[in-house]
């Protein structure tokens, strides 16, 4: 009994010894500083841009309507094919409005031939007034006569003049330079000023942009281009609804001077190039990059560039009290530094105040840092790198839609 008692004893201090040394060997090696990737605060130059949804417009559209009625003999124009000013669009029926501008002639002549008549009755008893066969009276009435008959004659030539233009109304011809619609009326209808819209035309190159700005947002960019040249000072480019960047830059030429009561907005309205893609339609007709009536995206960047500090996004944190970055100090070890960001995009982020140049800012491994904590600073990763160079390349889209971003300057995309 006493035996087992011992036995039972040793077999439990082995245990606790096992145990001890397992949890030993369990506990980790006291680590060194957290491994952070930072950057270092810079000014860079960037481009302000401001963005807003716009619809592209002619410069010039006009609606081809009929001005006299007549029956539709031809239509001369390919539907969707470019015309030029004083092409042949349409004509109708001539033959009434020539008849009637044949009788208005016979009409003229035949007064014309009556005036001349008179005007020797005229004569003859100006003549007679020298004799003593001559009355004063008959003279007044022939020059009387002869005056009324002059006036008959000017009418009757008003009345030629409109059945030439009732004539010529017959042949329709574009008063532009543009792209020809969809014909509305075809052959053998009849047509007439209340007809309608027989096709539409619209110029093709340059193009306006309109787009509605914030009156808000409108003082902002006042503040910001006026003293730098006002209208002159800011380019305007395009997004279009595939997402790609137009190629040309345009210029802001008129700012509306009322104020939308239902909207709180601005008409601004800008002018940009319509340039020729290589492909050309079927018809032949070249197919341009921006069509009447397309929403765009309108981006209003500075024509100067500004030097701001820039940091990656990922650099930055939020509270409820705002935005902050840890920054790495003399000692290695982290701080907090509470931020105000400008314009940002989501790669890069400008930073109003907060910091200052050459500081270090964590970019990755924030997960590990605690304000006051020792970290051990490095390099970034080639992902960082990467997003940086393609901020320093590339136009970036900014957070949520419309609103305001900035572009490295340079851009050209």
């Amino acid at each position: 009994m006493h035996l087992a008692k011992v036995s039972i004893g040793l077999l439990a201090a082995c245990a606790l010894s096992i145990t001890a040394i397992s949890a030993t060997r369990a506990q980790p090696a006291p680590s060194g500083p957290p491994a952070v990737g930072v950057v270092e605060a810079t000014k860079r130059p960037i481009t302000e841009s401001s963005e807003f949804l716009g619809r592209v417009e002619a410069v010039n559209r006009v609606n081809i309507v009929a001005r006299v009625t007549a029956f539709l003999d031809k239509r001369l124009f390919e539907e969707g094919a470019d015309v030029k000013n004083g092409d042949h669009l349409y004509l109708l029926e001539r033959g009434p409005f020539e008849a009637d501008l044949a009788a208005k002639n016979a009409q003229v002549a035949q007064l014309q031939a009556t005036l001349d008549n008179a005007k020797l009755t005229t004569e003859r008893a100006r003549i007679l007034l020298r004799g003593p066969a001559g009355q004063q009276a008959n003279y007044d009435a022939a020059f009387a006569n002869q005056r009324s008959l002059e006036a008959q004659v000017q009418a009757a030539q008003a009345q030629v003049q409109v059945s030439q233009i009732n004539l010529d109304y017959t042949d329709i011809r574009s008063p532009i330079d543009g792209r020809i619609g969809r014909t509305a009326v075809t052959e053998g209808n009849v047509v007439g000023p209340s007809s309608g819209v027989l096709t539409t035309i619209v110029s093709q190159d340059p193009m306006y942009v309109i787009f509605p700005v914030p009156v808000r947002q409108g003082l902002e960019l006042r503040a910001r281009y006026a003293p730098l040249g006002g209208l002159g000072a800011v380019v305007i480019r395009l997004r279009l609804p595939d997402g790609r960047i137009y190629d040309q830059t345009g210029k802001l030429d008129f700012v509306d001077n009322t104020v939308s009561q239902s909207t709180d907005t601005v008409t601004v309205r800008g002018v940009i190039p319509n340039s020729v893609l290589h492909d050309l339609s079927p018809k032949g007709n070249p197919v341009r990059e921006l069509t009447d009536g397309e929403f765009v995206t309108v981006l209003v960047e500075g024509v100067q560039p500004v030097e701001v500090m820039a940091i990656p996004r990922a650099a930055v944190l939020s509270d409820q009290q705002g935005d902050y970055v840890f920054v790495v100090g003399p000692d290695n070890k982290a701080e907090q530094r509470r931020i105000q960001l400008g314009q940002s995009t989501r790669a890069m982020g400008s930073v109003i105040s907060g910091l200052s140049p050459g500081e270090k800012v964590v970019v990755e491994g924030l997960q590990r840092v605690r304000p006051g904590q020792p970290v051990s600073p490095g390099p970034p990763s080639p992902q960082i790198l990467a997003i940086m160079k393609a901020a320093s390349d590339d136009q970036m889209q900014t957070d949520g839609g419309a609103g305001s971003q900035i572009a490295p300057a340079g851009d050209s995309k």
